[in-house]
């Protein structure tokens, strides 16, 4: 080989060590000259903490959160949803706050379609999801407000607490942790995070009317308003079109209406006793008829 040409590779062999010596002893000073040591407050939360990474407390990940709970005086320290109360009591020793009452919370999807039978009005071809699908005349489905059925919140859930039956999302309430990543994935936003004692809820988030509904869905809500009538604890309203409970105020009633909203329902079956671990097992009944 030339002597020059080697001359040459090794001087720029030379001439790249030189320039990443440079900048390497540059980075060296300039990480200790500007070096920060860690909050151990921040540290003591961070190891506390479930680390599950699913941003259910509203922060990009388990350290941001550690960063904010610690710093900022408004930020509660009950927002770990997977570590539930003993993570809450934790970060509430750490960072002085009171951890106050931590509810359980569990994901509930407020649909019926495969009890009510909903048919499907069109075969759907194209990319398998449910904002995919739902951008095609709100779905391939008869009720336009129903689950759409390809299961974004299966895959949104980070702790594997649903699985799609009859293609209907089903959550586990052993395993759901309420960390609200399949509520922000519903393209419908018909999943919500309720109370494990919650004492009724209504499975349906139509808006159509009457008429309507009944020819889609025999289960479907028709919103005579009497559940609403009938409360004694005033918990139960129409928002934007959906007959929806306000959780709070029926527990705080208590079992003493003796469920009014349920006797007075006219279509039996859309108010119903609180029972999610049931739910497996009225979807397969439905789908085997």
């Amino acid at each position: 080989m030339d002597p020059v040409l080697i001359k040459a590779a090794l001087g720029g062999v030379a001439t790249l060590g030189c320039i990443g010596l440079f900048f390497g002893i540059g980075l060296a000073m300039a990480a200790q000259k500007f070096h920060v040591e860690p909050d151990p407050k921040v540290e003591a939360v961070l190891h506390t903490l479930a680390g599950a990474q699913c941003g259910g407390c509203g922060f990009p990940g388990c350290e941001a959160y550690a960063e904010e709970v610690v710093h900022n005086p408004d930020v509660s320290p009950t927002l770990c949803f997977p570590g539930k109360k003993d993570v809450a009591d934790a970060v509430a020793e750490i960072t002085g706050k009171a951890a106050g009452a931590v509810e359980d919370m569990v994901a509930v999807v407020h649909c019926s379609r495969v009890q009510g039978n909903v048919h499907v009005k069109y075969n759907y071809i194209g990319y398998g999801t449910c904002s995919g699908a739902n951008l095609a005349f709100a779905g391939p489905l008869d009720c336009q407000y129903g689950c759409v059925g390809f299961g974004e919140c299966v895959e949104a859930c980070p702790f594997d607490a649903i699985t799609m039956v009859d293609n209907f999302p089903v959550v586990d309430p052993d395993e759901c942790v309420a960390c609200g990543a399949c509520v922000k994935a519903c393209v419908k936003g018909i999943i919500q995070l309720l109370p494990k004692d919650a004492r009724v809820f209504a499975p349906c988030s139509t808006k159509d009317t009457a008429k309507v509904t009944m020819s889609v869905c025999k289960m479907g809500c028709i919103r005579d308003k009497a559940c609403i009538r009938k409360c004694p604890a005033e918990a139960i309203s129409e928002v934007n079109g959906v007959v929806t409970i306000d959780q709070k105020k029926c527990m705080e009633y208590g079992p003493g209406c003796e469920e009014a909203c349920i006797k007075a329902c006219k279509k039996i079956h859309i108010l119903q006793p609180f029972d999610l671990k049931g739910t497996r097992e009225r979807l397969q009944e439905a789908a085997a008829s």
